[in-house]
């Protein structure tokens, strides 16, 4: 679990990640290598889980390693399906990451929403649901491991 106190924000406590998959700790199906140690240093505290349409079909393979849920779902209303897995994870004890489209919904509702600007961009209505925009997956990943980044970022 990861708590803080973040003044203005509120007080989080977090017991839940939600990653989309490619755009966001993939690219063109293939696990940014970067992010493989930090997802596991955030396993130990955090339950991962990783949602996806596995376009490419590689996310199995590519999660062999890390510790992690990984939920593939129907290529219809994924919006809604990512919105709606979240709600089981509790949004309060929630943190999700993504940068498409479809991540919009649960970018907003989480108890944080972190969209990400990969490669493949990140979609303007992803962008403006989240509470923190990041550069790329690293960043994003440390602001959970380093929680002053996160104070720092959502402070008032």
């Amino acid at each position: 679990m990861i708590e803080s106190d973040i003044p203005g924000f509120g007080k989080i406590r977090l017991k839940h990640v939600v990653f989309d998959y490619n755009g966001t700790i993939a690219v063109d199906g293939h696990l940014i290598p970067a992010a493989k140690d930090l997802l596991k240093t955030l396993s130990k505290d955090l339950v991962v889980h990783v949602i996806t349409a596995d376009t490419f079909g590689t996310v199995r393979q590519q999660l062999s390693h890390i510790p992690c849920k990984v939920v593939i779902l129907p290529q219809q209303e994924q919006h809604i399906e990512k919105l709606n897995y979240i709600r089981k994870t509790g949004l309060n004890e929630t943190v999700c990451f993504g940068n498409g489209r479809n991540d919009r919904l649960m970018l907003k509702m989480a108890a944080i929403g972190i969209a990400v600007i990969q490669p493949e961009g990140a979609s303007t209505e992803a962008i403006a649901a989240a509470d923190i925009v990041v550069n790329n997956i690293t960043d994003g990943l440390e602001i959970l491991i380093k929680l002053l980044r996160l104070k720092a970022t959502l402070r008032s």
